[in-house]
């Protein structure tokens, strides 16, 4: 009858539970033989690691908040060698064991949930997939100009040979040199590969060979995107002359669509904000601050025009975050939409690869190329982004979410409250929602506990101590502090995880997207944790007093002022239903063409 396998499962692994403990109470001084044939029982291994007292638990008691009685600490001192201790067996001593860097958890966070099932595709290109009809503009005189095209255009220049990829990657790579010094987004300059492949593309293209829209386009990889015989150093001290052998899939995709790589760009080291080794990366419209986190060298090469795009990753805003502090478009697909084998690991169940851009247009047209399965990462799926996509669908009737207090507040503005206006005067339909009021913020200890089994031999042979950022609030001192977290406190974050999974389904049941302020905190740490997509684009300009930072204030090192206030782009930002990308791009479209901004340049570049 239904329901009687698991019930079994259930009843017998309790039995079995029940059996080892009472053996357990009853067990034999450590050493002893026990009596044959009796069950294996807990807390009879042999004793591991220093010996602890009723005292130490009392100290511990601190960093996990739990209470025990006197009783309690003593017994638990009593066999914590033979039962707790040999868990670290796999770290230290003898029997250590290694993890190797590809090696993912056994446990994958599935987003697709109650009910969700990702679209299946066959095939290298989306049926339904239309890009906006080409247009007869001539390509302009100034090599500024064509620098800062969209690839939306600079693809149809290419792709009638008006316009050579040697051409265009020269102006890139002379452009990458000239404005680096003032913004420290390059880590690697790949002068000789650039060319060579932009030679390759011009030979096929004449040829009659033309690969798709980022044939002859170049483009800039954050530095954890392995690159074959390249360095890949994710701006950290540790790693500055690691060399892959192999290129990620990413990389390998965006050569086979004819891609163009002309730099390694810079991350904040291991990807946290905007500091690596060679220094802060900075936002070309405010040269007095970064240019935000960690996908730094992407958005600043981005919007100062010295590459036609880039690839960005994000675990927690690192994608959101620079796209709207350097006014581009950054495009955060659904977790697994895009495969991550070669690209360094913070976070297995947050991470995410993803296009940045001058145009949502070009973000699409990225994105058709880098997704869908790949077997050297468990967690991507078949059916990547929701296609078709068409770049003049009507957005008439689609129902638009916000949450009116939040339209209210910081770090709310005018730009984020007349987005709002736009959405009515494009016909789409606003509907207020709401959330609970939960501690999101404890989803946080999922991203600590990974990105500290991540990077554990770096921070235990104290190698973590090299990078440059050593305050409170970054990895070294988080990666230390996570060895103290509770497991039982990670699998209940984890069962929260799935809780607001759910609650935000219900959300989605109501609109086709939301409307959201773009560094609001909740929304950034529901929906990376949720795994939903997220497209974030120019909607209008503020002007700021002081510059802005990713790092917690610090009184003995404060933010540069500014008066007169400067003007500086500002984001707004779209969160789609899951494997929804191109609805969500159709009315990202919408509002760029209804903004009419996209097009200013940050002075001086």
């Amino acid at each position: 009858m239904p329901g009687t396998r698991r019930e079994f499962i259930t009843y017998s692994s309790l039995g079995m539970l029940s059996a080892a403990l009472e053996a357990a109470a009853a067990q034999a001084p450590p050493g002893q033989q026990p009596t044959p044939g009796a069950p294996p029982a807990f807390g009879t291994a042999a004793a591991v690691g220093p010996e602890v007292s009723a005292a130490t638990f009392t100290e511990a008691e601190k960093l996990v908040q739990v209470e025990m009685t006197p009783a309690d600490r003593e017994q638990a001192a009593v066999n914590w060698r033979m039962q707790m201790a040999p868990n670290y067996e796999l770290r230290v001593g003898p029997r250590k064991v290694a993890l190797e860097e590809s090696l993912a958890p056994a446990t994958l966070w599935n987003p697709a949930q109650v009910g969700i099932v990702a679209p299946k595709r066959e095939g290298q290109k989306a049926p339904g997939f239309i890009r906006s009809a080409a247009t007869r503009a001539s390509v302009p005189s100034s090599d500024d100009a064509i620098a800062y095209s969209t690839v939306t255009q600079l693809s149809r220049w290419i792709e009638n040979k008006a316009l050579t990829s040697e051409r265009l990657t020269n102006i890139y790579l002379d452009r990458l040199e000239r404005f680096d010094p003032r913004l420290h987004c390059v880590i690697t300059l790949t002068r000789d590969h650039a060319l060579s492949q932009a030679r390759q593309a011009d030979t096929e293209i004449a040829a009659g060979h033309y690969r798709g829209p980022l044939h002859g386009i170049p483009w800039g990889a954050k530095d954890l995107l392995d690159t074959a015989n390249i360095p890949t150093t994710y701006g950290a001290e540790p790693y500055r002359n690691r060399v892959p052998k192999a290129n990620s899939t990413v990389v390998a995709r965006l050569n086979a669509a004819g891609a163009v790589l002309v730099a390694k760009l810079s991350l904040g080291a291991l990807a946290l904000n905007d500091i690596w080794f060679g220094g802060q990366t900075m936002n070309p419209w405010l040269l007095e601050e970064g240019s935000s986190g960690s996908s730094a060298g992407p958005g600043a090469a981005t919007a100062a025009g010295l590459v036609g795009f880039a690839i960005g990753s994000e675990t927690e805003g690192s994608i959101v975050s620079p796209s709207m502090r350097c006014g581009i478009t950054g495009l955060r697909p659904t977790y697994g939409v895009v495969p991550r084998t070669g690209a360094m690991t913070l976070c297995w169940s947050l991470d995410k690869l993803g296009p940045m851009t001058r145009s949502v247009e070009d973000a699409m047209l990225v994105l058709d190329a880098i997704d869908g399965q790949d077997p050297g990462d468990l967690a991507s799926v078949s059916g990547p982004a929701n296609l078709p996509f068409h770049a003049g669908a009507d957005v008439a009737g689609l129902r638009v979410g916000y949450f009116p207090a939040w339209m209210k507040e910081a770090p709310a503005t005018d730009v984020d409250r007349a987005a709002l206006e736009t959405v009515k005067k494009l016909g789409m339909t606003p509907v207020e929602v709401s959330i609970p009021d939960w501690p999101y913020d404890s989803l946080n200890l999922i991203l600590f506990s990974e990105a500290a089994a991540a990077f554990q031999e770096l921070t235990l042979s104290h190698q973590v101590d090299q990078l440059k950022s050593q305050v409170p609030d970054a990895w070294p001192n988080v990666f230390r502090q996570a060895r103290f977290l509770s497991a039982v406190d990670f699998v209940q974050a984890d069962r929260f995880r799935r809780k607001v999974a759910v609650e935000m389904a219900r959300v989605f049941s109501q609109v086709d997207l939301l409307l959201v302020p773009s560094l609001r905190d909740e929304t950034l740490t529901i929906t990376n944790f949720t795994g939903h997509p997220a497209l974030t684009l120019r909607a209008g300009f503020v002007e700021v007093s002081e510059a802005r930072s990713d790092w917690a204030p610090d009184p003995k090192h404060p933010l540069p002022k500014f008066s007169p206030p400067r003007r500086v782009p500002h984001g707004v930002t779209l969160i789609g239903q899951l494997f929804e990308e191109g609805a969500l791009a159709q009315a990202g479209m919408a509002l760029e063409a209804a903004f009419g901004v996209s097009g200013e340049r940050p002075p001086g570049f």
